[in-house]
């Protein structure tokens, strides 16, 4: 009899969320998303799993976020046949999301084929929109705080992690028949402000802990000096420099996020005039499932609600579908604002706009989340004088500024008090995943201080018995 673990992604690394759990011979699996950011690299990792998925049994999911989710798709077209435990939120999310992720890459293999050299061969993309139907048929729907078996032996309760809505923190209990044992995968923490979604539910006791530890090394802005900064970013591009002010924001979690806090601004009489335009149909989609889904929003939110029944949208605000448009704002020389996907700036419609605005020092782009190395976005931000976007050079003239407080992820102060209803001496192993390595090491440095024995940062591929 023996407890398994085997890391097939997100380790040492942000990106490709996937962990194996091994039980008297059943596989459950903990997420099954995308590495993004790797270009090539990424693309290899993403065809080849490291295991079989015809011999996986369950898959455990924590979150709709493509780093996440975002091989379902492919797992099922390669001969998934077990179930997909997910929460409501997450399952509506998915159904979005992963359609949107499989037209996007219909367009680029397309766009590639366009392209390609004589001879030059291409590959077909991931998975296809006719592959999602036969994913979201294995879902399974499972609220938090209601236990449920994955498979003989494991069971799980999802708690409520307030990083996107419908997140969840997976707390295991795992019985190979001679001892059981407790193990919790934190997935992504959300933060402990005042904002959307309520604050990360309280963990039982765990012997294992899976962590992740996106930004183990640093702490975010608060919360007045975030607004203040998100005002001013407004201000000093569209009203002082008249230019247009970028954001490239995830479609899920950052875009309402940012659509709320321009939203109290408004109200407040703070906003100025200005057109705001969320290009994005995933957006403006995931909008509306937040909206379905509002009685997951934060307390003083259902409060809000009684008073202003649409927190994302206000006077100046379109919602923009058509492509058309889309390409008309590229045109479009007066001042405004314009919200698009993705948030990495790797892919979907922002692109389009940066590649018609980075060279305009009257522009800014505002980064309002996490980055992963070696992605557009963290190019940019970093600093490149020069980009590449759909294969051409790009200079990089518009002014770059980043706001974290937005981000989605607990910063380390967070993130440990995530962790402090855990007594260190009942922990056997801590696992840190979902990091770049000075952010692991961050976070590792901070655990040993508070106790916790044997913390580790495993390598790809790495099995432990448990």
């Amino acid at each position: 009899m023996s407890i398994r673990i085997t890391f097939h992604g997100a380790a040492r690394m942000v990106t490709g969320s996937k962990h194996l759990l091994e039980v008297n011979g059943r596989r459950v699996l903990l997420d099954c998303g995308m590495f993004q950011g790797e270009g090539r690299e990424s693309d290899a990792k993403n065809r080849h799993f490291g295991f079989d998925p015809r011999r996986i049994d369950a898959v455990v999911l924590s979150h709709a976020h493509i780093d996440h989710s975002g091989l379902l798709p492919r797992l099922v077209k390669e001969g998934f046949q077990g179930p997909i435990f997910a929460t409501p939120a997450t399952r509506d999310l998915c159904a979005i999301m992963l359609e949107d992720s499989a037209r996007i890459q219909e367009g680029d293999h397309a766009r590639d084929l366009r392209h390609a050299r004589e001879g030059e061969h291409v590959l077909d993309p991931l998975y296809a929109v006719e592959d999602i139907a036969p994913m979201l048929g294995r879902f399974i729907d499972v609220p938090y705080g209601r236990e449920h078996e994955a498979v003989p032996g494991v069971r799980f309760t999802y708690t409520d992690a307030g990083h996107i809505l419908g997140s969840a923190a997976v707390n295991l209990v795992v019985d190979d028949g001679e001892r059981a044992r407790r193990i919790l995968f934190t997935a992504d923490v959300g933060r402990y402000v005042d904002r959307l979604l309520p604050e990360p539910a309280a963990v039982p006791q765990a012997d294992i802990i899976i962590t992740e530890s996106t930004y183990g090394d640093r702490d975010h802005p608060k919360q007045a000096e975030a607004d203040e900064e998100l005002l001013r970013q407004v201000l000093h591009t569209c009203v002082e420099k008249k230019g247009k002010l970028i954001i490239p924001a995830f479609s899920v979690g950052r875009t309402q996020e940012v659509l709320y806090v321009l939203n109290r601004l408004s109200n407040a009489g703070a906003l100025p005039r200005i057109p705001v335009f969320v290009d994005s149909p995933l957006a403006v989609d995931a909008t509306r499932v937040s909206r379905d889904h509002s009685d997951l929003f934060a307390p003083e939110l259902q409060v809000e609600l009684e008073k202003d029944p649409d927190l994302f949208d206000f006077p100046g605000v379109e919602f923009v579908q058509n492509v058309e448009r889309s390409k008309q704002l590229n045109e479009r020389q007066q001042p405004c604002i314009i919200i698009s996907a993705s948030g990495m700036m790797e892919a979907g419609r922002v692109r389009h706009h940066l590649v018609h605005s980075l060279g305009n020092p009257r522009n800014t782009v505002l980064a309002v989340g996490f980055c992963a190395p070696g992605t557009l976005g963290d190019e940019i931000i970093s600093g490149a004088d020069m980009v590449h976007i759909f294969g051409e050079p790009v200079r990089v003239r518009a002014e770059v500024a980043r706001l974290e407080f937005y981000s989605a992820h607990a910063d380390r102060h967070e993130l440990m008090r995530f962790l402090e209803g855990q007594d260190p001496r009942q922990v056997d192993r801590v696992f840190l995943v979902h990091g770049a390595p000075r952010a692991m090491a961050g976070l590792h440095t901070l655990l040993e201080q508070r106790g916790f024995r044997h913390v580790e940062e495993p390598p790809q591929g790495r099995t432990y018995d448990l």
